[in-house]
């Protein structure tokens, strides 16, 4: 634990003091990353979030606001509906993502609009079978 600074002592001058001691003591030696250039990564000069967002990078998360994570979400249902093995796989895959789209378009926006509505099952259905055929 660091002592308080003491009355009449200039920050400067303590917070010195301290650094100089805990050189002395060797405190300094041995740092993760002692000597090494920093890591390169986008330009972090104005973002005041750049440590959550190389956080979130290493971690592989990622985080979109709702309606875009649905945006997302149904255009991979699609790539998996026509990749289906089955018509019944693919009238399933479109069901859910409509039920889902559907729940989204009667809320309030949580963020972008979503600007998406419910699939044709049968049109998609159709496009299948016209792509297995082929």
């Amino acid at each position: 634990m660091t002592e308080r600074k003491p009355p009449g002592v200039g920050f400067e001058s303590w917070v010195d003091r301290q650094i100089r001691a805990a050189e002395a003591r060797g405190e300094f030696t041995e740092l993760a990353g002692a000597g090494k250039p920093l890591p390169s990564g986008p330009d972090t000069s104005y973002d005041e979030l750049w440590w959550i967002k190389q956080k979130m990078a290493r971690e592989g998360m990622s985080v979109l606001p709702p309606t875009l994570a649905l945006r997302k979400e149904a255009e991979d249902a699609l790539e998996q509906a026509a990749a289906a093995p089955s018509e019944r796989v693919v009238r399933r895959i479109v069901t859910e993502i409509n039920a889902k789209i559907r729940d989204m378009m009667f809320k309030p926006p949580p963020g972008p609009p979503l600007g998406l509505k419910p699939y044709d099952v049968e049109e998609i259905v159709r496009a299948w079978h016209e792509r297995r055929a082929a």
